[in-house]
């Protein structure tokens, strides 16, 4: 055989080679960027500003530990000095930023708290790139800001909506909020992913775990969880396991409407199941109503 063809066999047979010792590495890298994708859905444009609610705001910027500057809209609903009042630390889902969520805010002020919202780093106006870590430190930073403008620990509310779920239950686990509200949250994300992503092995490559399951049994906070048997994206059954999985006092109100519509199927119910929480929040576990579900 000539030596040409000796030396070209010898060259595809290497590039075969390096194509099969490459490709397990490519197919990770698609599969990371495919659950980042997934995971966050970060917009930078502003559909509103928070002065369209009519309550006294201020826009605040924020700095995480790592130095990422966030960007955070605070509301007031009463002139009572911080110590006094209570006020809502909003963990917002996986999409938009803080400026798509002005029906959530309203509902919290009507019930007289005040209301802090937070970009993470990567969303609205804040800098920086969203990862899992980096969202804990965001929530941190929040409950931090809210601290030095007076507000006592008891008296912060941290709930979380979706994906801000796991960052609120992470942020009750660093540091001692007085209630916790999750809102149409999952389990944790590989549960999650294995439900709507049944073909891909998610579970054992994935990286973001949110594990609210796995966390709640180590709360010791009054907990109010939200969901809606017609949420399509994350099922009714999230929301009774991590209400199964955590200690009392807790208590658990159905919403209406799909993952994402819950305000506009019935707001009156989901304010009423907040001031329901609210109001039962410092009583014993033994006092408090009966849950939709079982424990």
């Amino acid at each position: 055989m000539p030596s040409w063809r000796v030396a070209f066999w010898t060259k595809n047979r290497l590039k075969n080679v390096v194509g099969l010792l490459l490709a397990p590495f490519v197919a990770y890298g698609i599969l990371r960027w495919f659950e980042q994708r997934q995971v966050f859905q970060p917009y930078r444009p502003f559909a509103a500003e928070g002065n369209e609610l009519g309550a006294p705001w201020e826009d605040v910027w924020l700095t995480a530990a790592d130095g990422v500057r966030l960007n955070a809209w605070h509301f007031r609903a009463s002139n009572a000095p911080a110590a006094e009042q209570e006020v809502f630390l909003v963990c917002h889902g996986n999409g938009g930023n803080i400026s798509h969520r002005l029906d959530i805010y309203g509902v919290l002020l009507d019930l007289g708290r005040d209301v802090l919202a937070f970009d993470y780093r990567g969303y609205g106006r804040s800098d920086g790139k969203p990862s899992e870590k980096g969202t804990y430190l965001d929530a941190q930073a929040a409950f931090g800001w809210l601290r030095q403008q007076g507000y006592r620990p008891e008296h912060i509310i941290v709930l979380g909506e979706s994906l801000g779920g796991g960052v609120a239950t992470e942020l009750a686990a660093r540091e001692a909020p007085g209630g916790l509200i999750l809102q149409s949250t999952f389990t944790s994300i590989p549960d999650l992913a294995a439900e709507l992503f049944p073909w891909l092995p998610t579970r054992i490559l994935g990286t973001i775990r949110y594990d609210n399951f796995a966390r709640l049994p180590d709360l010791r906070v009054p907990l109010l969880v939200l969901h809606s048997r017609a949420d399509t994206l994350i099922s009714f059954a999230h929301g009774e396991r991590l209400f199964r999985a955590a200690n009392p006092p807790k208590l658990f109100r159905e919403v209406q409407g799909d993952h994402n519509d819950t305000l506009d199927a019935d707001r009156d119910a989901y304010a009423e199941a907040i001031r329901e929480f609210l109001d039962v929040r410092a009583r014993p576990a033994a006092e408090w109503p009966a849950s939709s579900v079982n424990s």
